[in-house]
């Protein structure tokens, strides 16, 4: 393969799984124990917000700990997209901001983010760091009851989709990192990169069944690096 030109890097759990971040979901379909409708859906949040305040607030707690940072994997991505002389995109379904304290620079989160905040009224986004919960104030509309997570839910649209499918279809190769690939419409990527042309790499922990033109599995930390060092040195 030629020295690509443009790059999609699309990342998943398992980039942060070695970062000390659980994988959202279990092999028992439960989500820290509680089953996906109650704390991941719009439907779970208008029966019980307490509960998924709760959730979010804990996971948010979690990510903010001395012990959660940036890996290798993360890091290596990093420093590809500094000193990759082409066009990159780095896409994440994950949460979490280790992508950015490692230094990336405005990966597209299509999921939302843990430590941002919306108000269901404006629609406007802010910063969060603390608790929060159905009693908080919004900045806003300073009415209580008016803010959620800012992230994407079961029945919710991604973020940043034109600007992510516009980069599919400009791309030569488009890259998915601990992702199964399977959850629509991250399940399209791959297509849409190839029905361009480009050439699609799976760089993961183990097999997912997904097609790709390629696939490298081990430890994040391990075979990110090395794929995109030889990208540079190629």
């Amino acid at each position: 393969m030629e020295k690509p030109k443009a790059i999609v890097v699309l990342t998943g759990a398992g980039i942060s799984a070695e970062s000390g971040i659980k994988t959202f979901r279990a092999s028992d379909g439960l989500w820290e124990n509680h089953p996906v409708e109650e704390v991941a859906t719009p439907e779970g949040f208008e029966r019980n917000p307490q509960l998924v305040y709760e959730f979010y607030n804990q996971r948010r707690q979690h990510l903010l700990t001395k012990d959660v940072k940036p890996n290798a994997a993360h890091t290596a991505l990093a420093k590809f997209e500094h000193e990759f002389s082409g066009s990159f995109l780095l896409v994440t379904q994950n949460i979490d901001n280790l992508h950015e304290r490692a230094g990336s620079n405005n990966p597209l989160h299509m999921h939302g983010e843990l430590l941002k905040m919306r108000c269901l009224n404006s629609q406007m986004v802010f910063d969060i760091r603390e608790n929060f919960d159905y009693d908080t104030k919004c900045q806003c509309c300073r009415s209580p009851g008016n803010l959620r997570p800012n992230v994407v839910w079961f029945g919710e649209m991604p973020f940043h989709m034109h600007q992510i499918n516009n980069a599919l279809e400009a791309c030569d190769l488009f890259v998915a990192i601990g992702t199964s690939g399977n959850v629509y419409p991250a399940s399209g990527f791959s297509q849409t990169a190839r029905n361009r042309r480009a050439h699609t790499v799976e760089l993961n922990l183990e097999a997912t069944g997904s097609s790709f033109d390629s696939h490298l599995y081990g430890a994040a930390t391990k075979v990110i690096p090395n794929y995109f060092k030889q990208i540079l040195d190629s």
